[in-house]
């Protein structure tokens, strides 16, 4: 079973003002804990470029258009309150948006087994028309899209663990059949959606919020409960993950009190669902993660559990 690692030079020249939480710290720590030799056996490759036609997958051409003409000569161009371009981050943004299709192509055409897209900034917070919460298109729903329209995937499930809720997903797929949905997010936090009644129209969005100080235990039991089931019962033809690292309990923005050996666990029962259902194919694209040993621990333990190891 082989497991494909995608990064991008271009993901450490996102700049973001000093003090930011979404720094490029955060993809030095991912891929100098990735360069351990427990982790040789990885094929590795280069993000490619990412196209306009992939990015209006799920986001207006217009608004596409203006996000990428946004892009700075110089300095800092602020989106929001949480979120700024800098002169390297169009670059960066489209190789995350390729490093995702990337990994979906080489994943649906059986190549590799899965594969795992580390590059920043990450995207499930950006809705069709919104860029927010450090996000500028939303790789994780570009991901789904292209594995239907260029693979033919009829049904494919995003599982989002990062503990801020992926609102873009939800927002972009809430009236799709064909997209299942499932969260595991603290509540109440940043972006403020995620409750249990938000079900999409279809009945496709599934939500698990957390509370605050919730750990292990109460992670894990969610997982079984609710997110695990649903995902088998939707019989996907790909599984992606939104693998945000920020319910680490070392994490400076949140409060839960996950271990990376629950990040492991969890991509163990996803990976046996997609040995069942899917053929083994998974996708994981970066999200968040903030505190960068948490962050380093976590993602080695997800990518380990992804090499069966």
């Amino acid at each position: 079973m082989t497991t494909l690692l995608i990064t991008h030079p271009s993901s450490l020249a996102h700049e973001t003002p000093p003090g930011h939480p979404e720094r490029p710290d955060r993809i030095r720590a991912v891929e100098a804990a990735l360069e351990s030799e427990r982790f040789a056996p990885l094929i590795r490759e280069t993000a490619m470029a990412g196209t306009l036609d992939h990015v209006v997958l799920c986001h207006p051409r217009d608004f596409a258009e203006e996000v990428l003409a946004a892009s700075p000569a110089s300095g800092l161009v602020p989106f929001d309150a949480d979120t700024t371009m800098s002169p390297g981050t169009v670059d960066a943004v489209m190789h995350g948006v390729g490093g995702a299709v990337q990994a979906v192509d080489e994943v649906m055409t059986g190549r590799v087994a899965n594969a795992f897209s580390a590059t920043r900034p990450p995207g499930h917070h950006a809705e069709s028309v919104k860029a927010m919460g450090f996000c500028f298109f939303n790789q994780a729903a570009i991901a789904a899209r292209h594995a239907q329209r260029a693979h033919g995937a009829e049904r494919v499930a995003i599982i989002d663990w990062d503990v801020h809720h992926g609102n873009g997903t939800q927002e972009i797929f809430w009236s799709d059949p064909s997209v299942l949905y499932a969260s595991s997010h603290e509540m109440p936090l940043y972006p403020g959606t995620g409750a249990l009644s938000e079900r999409g129209a279809h009945g496709t969005i599934v939500n698990a919020p957390l509370s605050a100080g919730d750990g292990s235990d109460i992670f894990r039991e969610a997982m079984e409960s609710v997110l695990l089931p649903r995902i088998a019962a939707f019989s996907p033809d790909l599984i992606i993950i939104s693998a945000g690292f920020d319910a680490h309990w070392r994490d400076p923005l949140a409060n839960l009190n996950l271990k990376e050996t629950d990040f492991a666990w969890a991509t163990q029962q996803l990976m046996e669902i997609a040995d069942r259902r899917c053929g083994g194919r998974i996708v994981s694209v970066l999200e968040g993660g903030y505190d960068l040993e948490g962050l380093s621990r976590s993602a080695a333990a997800h990518v380990m559990a992804l090499m069966r190891g």
